[in-house]
């Protein structure tokens, strides 16, 4: 298993910006965005795996696993 499958991609349609955003929650702050669905989850994708690479060059331990949290379902209560 990667170690970027342990951690949550987002990607949703945005009404405010008109176009599908991106994040991984824990992760990394901020995220990517773009007209193209699968376009940005790719990009998501290569940005997860990028802070992975970041956080071991500096030694550092990477934050807690959010996989297998159920984000989605959590988020819905919250909405």
């Amino acid at each position: 298993m990667k170690e970027s499958a342990r951690y949550t991609k987002i990607v949703e349609w945005s009404n405010e910006d008109q176009c599908y955003v991106g994040n991984a929650p824990g992760l990394v702050f901020g995220g990517c965005h773009g007209k193209d669905e699968k376009a940005v989850f790719y990009q998501l994708c290569q940005i997860v795996e990028e802070a992975i690479a970041l956080y071991q060059k500096d030694g550092k331990p990477l934050p807690p696993s959010t996989s297998g949290r159920d984000f989605a379902n959590k988020m819905q209560c919250v909405a």
